[in-house]
C-alpha cells in the first residue's frame, strides 16, 4: 500500500516572466521569493518539533443542490458528522435541493436509474445495469423502494429524521431565495427547522471563513 502523505506537495513552477535583463539582475524573481518564504515557513515547525495548527473555530457549509433520494444523504450525513466533531455547521438548500426541506416533497424523494452509469444490483456489483431501464414504467418506484429498504436495513434515519437530528444538534438550515421564488413557495411550505430563506449575497457572508462543500 502506498504511503499517505500528511502534507501536500506544492510544485514550484518557477518564474513565468521573460528572462531578466541587466537592470533586473539584482531583483529576486517572485518564484524564488515565494520558494524562500515557503522554505522559511516550513523550517520553523521543524525547529520547534511540532507543526503549526490553525487555532481558530472551524466552520463547515454544505450546499445541497439535488433532490434525488441518493443525493440527499451525502450533505446530511457529512453535516451530522461535522456536528459530532463540534464544528459549526450550515446547510444551504438550493435548486432541486429545496425538495429536502419542502413539506410536500421531503418524505417522497425518489431514486432513478436514468443517467446513472454506475448503477448495479448490490448482489452483482460486477454486472452494471443499463441506465435506460429507468425509463421503463414502474422502474423508478421499484429502485426507490430498494434503496429505502437498504437504508432501513442499515438503520439510517429518513431525510426528515436526519434533519431533526441535525437541528437538535445545533446545525443551521437555510433556504435559497431564488429557488424559493422559482418554486412559488410560502414559508408555511417549509420544514420547521429552516431558519430563514436567504439570498446568495447573504450566503456568501454567512459562509465566510468556512469550508464549503457542494453536493
Amino acid at each position: 500500500m502506498s504511503e499517505i502523505l500528511t502534507t501536500p506537495i506544492i510544485p514550484d513552477f518557477g518564474d513565468a516572466r521573460p528572462a531578466a535583463g541587466p537592470a533586473d539582475a539584482a531583483k529576486p524573481s517572485p518564484g524564488k521569493a515565494k520558494s524562500k518564504a515557503r522554505a522559511s515557513a516550513e523550517a520553523e515547525p521543524a525547529a520547534s518539533g511540532t507543526p503549526a495548527a490553525y487555532a481558530g473555530p472551524r466552520k463547515m457549509v454544505f450546499i445541497a443542490s439535488k433532490g434525488n433520494l441518493d443525493m440527499a444523504y451525502p450533505a446530511l450525513i457529512m453535516a451530522n458528522a461535522a456536528l459530532g466533531e463540534g464544528i459549526e455547521t450550515h446547510i444551504f438548500f438550493t435548486f432541486w435541493g429545496f425538495d429536502l426541506v419542502t413539506e410536500k416533497t421531503m418524505d417522497h424523494l425518489k431514486f432513478t436509474m436514468l443517467g446513472n452509469t454506475a448503477m448495479h444490483l448490490p448482489m452483482a456489483k460486477s454486472m452494471p445495469l443499463w441506465s435506460g431501464l429507468g425509463a421503463v414504467p414502474g422502474m423508478t418506484k421499484m429502485a426507490t423502494s430498494m434503496m429505502k429498504k437498504q437504508l432501513d436495513d442499515l438503520e439510517i434515519p429518513s431525510v426528515r429524521e436526519m434533519l431533526d437530528i441535525i437541528v437538535a444538534a445545533g446545525g443551521h438550515l437555510w433556504g435559497c431565495k431564488m429557488s424559493f421564488d422559482m418554486n412559488g413557495l410560502d414559508e408555511n411550505d417549509l420544514y420547521d427547522g429552516v431558519e430563514a430563506v436567504i439570498s446568495a449575497t447573504d450566503f456568501i457572508e454567512l459562509s465566510e471563513g468556512g469550508q464549503i462543500i457542494f453536493v
